[in-house]
């Protein structure tokens, strides 16, 4: 889809190049566009008779580490040979140009940073990193570790990947990073996330509380947004490129 194609709203264009404080929330949406499935998307080939709720959980690891561990270097393996795509150039290309800008994300591929983001907080973990079992202490570069799962270098624990599983709480710091910016932002902008995940889903509403204007930006129009919000329909590597072109003409 050509981006000058796609018709951006005056409103938020507006409201973007007046903005002096920029939050945005990026989901699985944005990520599908560079061919990492979703958790929604079946899953294939040795996978396929596996549910997503039925591997990212403390109770799985516990019960069969070394499944899930394959897992993840699975998605690990897809993550490290996907390229950022438009959309999260058309990013970084926003954090440019407004004088506050925070980038939060639910994905957990580090697209974000390839794409040359500088401050991004990580809500669900990074699948890049590791991190002890028993103890929760980071372990960098796991892959230079051996085993299925590897071992903690300190405690020798099994190693799990530094990703909030289903049941676990959001890391606090970026939970609080989170707040702060979704409730003194000028504009806060939704992109590639079904609005259905918390606490995550919620900071679209606690920024509209919170005197911001709002926008979301999904292949599929999103029930139950804050009055006023503007949605625009379309992925996310296509509309972000046109507000950009919109925004700073040139």
């Amino acid at each position: 889809m050509d981006h000058e194609k796609i018709i951006i709203p005056a409103a938020l264009v507006e409201c973007l190049r007046a903005a002096k404080s920029v939050a945005v929330l990026t989901g699985a949406g944005i990520s599908a566009e560079s061919g990492l499935p979703t958790f929604r998307d079946a899953m294939t080939g040795l996978w396929a008779n596996f549910r997503p709720e039925d591997l990212a959980t403390a109770r799985a690891f516990e019960r069969d580490p070394a499944l899930v561990w394959k897992w993840y270097a699975w998605r690990r393996d897809m993550a490290a040979t996907a390229t950022p795509n438009p959309g999260h150039y058309a990013l970084t290309a926003i954090e440019k140009r407004v004088p506050e800008f925070t980038l939060l994300t639910q994905n957990v591929d580090g697209l974000h940073q390839l794409a040359g983001s500088c401050d991004v907080v990580e809500l669900h973990g990074s699948i890049m990193r590791s991190r002890c079992f028993r103890e929760g202490t980071v372990v960098g570069d796991s892959d230079a570790l051996s085993g299925d799962p590897p071992r903690c270098p300190a405690c020798r624990g099994p190693l799990r990947p530094d990703v909030v599983w289903f049941g676990e709480n959001l890391p606090a710091d970026a939970l609080n990073r989170a707040a702060v910016a979704t409730q003194e932002c000028d504009l806060f902008i939704s992109i590639g996330t079904s609005g259905m995940v918390e606490p995550a889903a919620s900071l679209l509403r606690l920024a509209a509380e919170a005197g911001a204007h709002t926008a979301v930006i999904n292949v599929e129009r999103i029930a139950n947004v804050a009055p006023g919000t503007v949605q625009v329909i379309g992925p996310s590597g296509s509309v972000l490129p046109a507000l950009v072109a919109a925004a700073w003409p040139g």
